[in-house]
């Protein structure tokens, strides 16, 4: 701010022209903010339902036409889906602080960032994270962001590849509260950074420690992706090729062999075709060639969650050990690893050029 401020009290005050009845006026700050996917708020059906519904009726996750999709959505997957859905997120839920891991891992990203970037920058810098998907949201937390006096803001996607049910859906979301504010902050989206030299070493640090401690070694790593229609990829989004950009250097930093790690997806669903290959039957395939011991892990996913904890500890871990498996190694994501706050520190550090002095 250009105007010199009389303080009131600590963090706010008022403008020294200003009458005594003007607003006060916080102290400009620099906001960030780390946006995951999101949760809901608890495994009952109507909890389950609420958080189905928004995360499905997203034109960016399935972009049919209302029309079409609505009375599909409402009238019949969301009849049974929170079910099933709501028994998947049970068996994973942090019942210690009733919530979803994804929630307590990305609170605990933010809390250690803090600490880092408080360290650099004192209180000139603000940082919170919000849920694309339920609470807090993106708005909430944004307008929070605003009042604390954060005229410009940093809003980070924590996925490292871009995909436009992911990134992109998060950015509109932080959009979208913006054309609620009277008075909008300055705002920088964070670009996809899979191939981010901190991120791959953090990702390759992750399979070396778990190698580590293993009896033996596995005869291949699996870097299972979420997975989109095929579509999608035809229409220009560069998801894919990240994704097998990502595997590439990850076994390059690993220093592995072309034939030692492979890309595959999850998480499919619909009658049109994704990419491939799929990761519940790659495995399974993988174990009928002689496997007997392969590792997994997901690159593309910042924090654990159902995908990871239930998807593929479980649904994929036991198509691999039906078909022949014998042991089935899962390297956690990255989570709140003091190598991946790094480099989520190295990426917040170059997008806060030119706005707070260097680190």
């Amino acid at each position: 701010m250009t105007d010199s401020v009389v303080v009131d009290q600590p963090g706010e005050g008022r403008l020294a022209h200003a009458s005594s009845d003007h607003p006060a006026v916080p102290r400009a700050k620099v906001g960030v903010v780390l946006a995951n996917l999101g949760t809901p708020d608890a495994t009952d059906y109507w909890s389950m339902r609420r958080y189905l519904s928004e995360f499905l009726s997203d034109k960016r996750v399935v972009d049919y036409p209302d029309w079409k999709w609505q009375p599909l959505l409402q009238l019949i997957i969301l009849s049974k889906r929170p079910f099933s859905s709501g028994k998947a997120y049970k068996s994973i839920w942090n019942t210690e602080q009733n919530e979803s891991p994804l929630l307590t891992i990305t609170r605990a990203q933010t809390e250690k960032l803090t600490e880092q970037l408080k360290a650099l920058y004192g209180d000139n810098v603000e940082v919170d994270f919000c849920m694309r998907y339920g609470n807090p949201s993106t708005r909430s937390v944004l307008t929070q962001m605003k009042e604390k006096g954060c005229e410009k803001i940093v809003f980070f996607p924590l996925y490292p590849q871009y995909a436009s049910p992911t990134t992109a859906t998060a950015n509109d979301e932080a959009f979208r509260a913006l054309m609620k504010m009277k008075w909008q902050p300055s705002i920088r989206t964070v670009p996809a950074y899979f191939d981010h030299p901190a991120y791959l070493q953090a990702l390759a640090n992750s399979v070396t420690d778990v190698y580590a401690e293993l009896e033996t070694r596995p005869t291949k790593l699996v870097a299972s992706y979420h997975g989109v229609p095929e579509r999608y990829l035809m229409q220009g989004d560069p998801y894919y090729c990240q994704c097998q950009k990502t595997t590439r250097l990850l076994g390059e930093t690993l220093g592995f062999s072309l034939e030692e790690v492979d890309t595959t997806f999850q998480s499919q669903f619909g009658p049109e075709k994704w990419v491939g290959p799929a990761t519940v039957e790659h495995v399974a395939a993988l174990a009928k060639q002689g496997h007997k011991h392969i590792a997994i892990l997901s690159p593309a996913f910042s924090s654990d969650c159902v995908e990871t904890l239930e998807e593929i500890k479980e649904e994929i871990r036991d198509s691999f050990m039906e078909a022949g498996g014998e042991t089935f190694s899962y390297i956690p994501c990255l989570n709140d690893r003091n190598d991946h706050i790094k480099a989520l520190l190295d990426i917040v550090n170059n997008e806060l050029l030119g706005w707070l002095p260097p680190s």
